[in-house]
Formats: C-alpha cells, structure tokens, sequence
C-alpha cells in the first residue's frame, strides 16, 4: 500500500476512534477555555475544520495544476470571523468528521506521481504534495489530543 492510501486509512481510523469521544462532551465543556489566551474546544475543532478546508484546496489543485503557491492562512482571524465559539457543538463535530472522511477518500485517490508535486504556503519553503498530506494528519492528531 502506497504512502497516501496509508495515511488516507490512518486518517479514517483517526475518525473512527475520535467521533464518540467528541460527541460526549457538552456545550459548557466545549465552550470553556484553560485561559483566556487559549482557544476552547469548539475553536481548536473550528481550527481543524479550517484546516480541512485549506488543504482540500491544495490537495486537489495540486494535483491538476502540478507547482503551485498557495496563499498562507491566518488562524485567529479565521476562527474570529467564523465565530466557533457560538456554534453548536454537535454541528462542528460533525461537520469535522464528514469533512475528513472526505479527505480520506481524496487522499487514497492521490496518484504516486502527483504525490511528488511541489507546493509552497506564504513564505514557507516549497514542499511536496505528500508532505502537505502526512503533515495534515499529523497535525490534526496534535491538535485532537488538545481537545480530548
């Protein structure tokens, strides 16, 4: 099994594992913060959710358009402007979850050959297509273990 149908299944299984355990939290518990420079839960899932979205993006163009720039992502006016804090936990909980069962699906289509297309986000130094993937799903496990 090829490097992008791993981490499309690693990814699935991620899903799989963290659906339940999100959904059992509340709205106070989703909503509360650690310190007011903090995100609360319902924000770091809405940073997740922010992220499924951006690298959807680069995930698919990449693949059509071969090198590509990308513009980068600022994350706390994302998550202010979107307002996650006032959203319904369930609603981000599985808006997160279908979105990502999605990417797996895009990611385990990944040709090898495309996995080798080079990306660049903002300033960040050029990177291929493969390591923009494993990285998001690295990053979503970081991420994952703030809120659980």
């Amino acid at each position: 099994m090829d490097i992008m149908r791993q981490t499309a299944f690693h990814l699935q299984q991620i899903i799989e594992r963290s659906e339940d355990r999100l959904l059992c939290f509340t709205e106070a518990e989703s909503q509360s913060r650690r310190s007011s420079v903090k995100w609360s839960r319902k924000e770091v899932l809405g940073h997740l959710i922010d992220s499924a979205s951006n690298n959807h993006q680069r995930f698919v163009r990449s693949q059509l358009q071969g090198a590509l720039v990308f513009p980068g992502y600022a994350q706390d006016g994302w998550n202010r402007v979107q307002q996650y804090q006032s959203e319904t936990w369930e609603n981000l909980v599985r808006l997160w979850t279908s979105y990502n069962r999605h990417l797996a699906h895009v990611i385990a289509a990944i040709p090898e050959s495309a996995a080798r297309n080079v990306c660049t986000i903002g300033d960040s130094k050029p990177v291929t297509l493969q390591f923009l993937v494993t990285d998001y799903v690295s990053h979503l496990e970081h991420h994952l273990g703030q809120i659980l």
